[in-house]
């Protein structure tokens, strides 16, 4: 969970969702914010991550679970990238809160034997697989009002 915020714990999601495509949703782990991360898809096919979060918002984020590991380990504050944010102001923000976060983000990496891609990298693969998100990975929810039920599609968050 830390320094990511990826708890596999916590795999309930806040609405029942399910994606324009067809495809399942699995729920995989929650984050402190209520967001829930999904592989979409079928076991034996590609499972692209979908992050949704609390508010209605949701995006494709992650081509497989090896690479949202990955970017969630290294760039925990990856929902902030390419917001008008730098790199360096989210690095120094999350050392200010936490000052143990640059050593706990080492350790993790090296736990997972993996090699972060840099911000560049890792802000270009963020855009490329949230500009697939609509229309096929944009989850719909169910809701209910009174007695009715009505379905409403979450907005794209990248």
């Amino acid at each position: 969970m830390w320094p990511g915020d990826f708890d596999i714990e916590r795999r309930d999601p806040v609405e029942e969702l399910r994606l324009p495509s067809g495809l399942p949703l699995t729920p995989i782990a929650g984050d402190g914010s209520g967001g829930t991360y999904f592989l979409c898809g079928e076991p034996a096919g590609p499972r692209p991550i979908l992050y949704a979060d609390s508010e209605g918002g949701a995006t494709l984020f992650a081509s497989d679970l090896v690479e949202a590991v990955t970017l969630i380990a290294a760039f925990p504050y990856w929902r902030d990238m390419g917001r008008g944010h730098s790199v360096q102001e989210l690095e120094q923000e999350l050392t200010d809160d936490h000052p143990d976060f640059p050593d706990a983000r080492t350790g993790l990496l090296a736990l997972l034997d993996v090699v972060p891609p840099t911000a560049e990298e890792a802000l270009g693969r963020l855009r490329s697989c949230a500009a697939r998100t609509v229309p096929d990975f944009l989850p719909v929810a169910r809701h209910q009002e009174g007695d009715s039920f009505y379905e409403a599609s979450y907005v794209p968050l990248l």
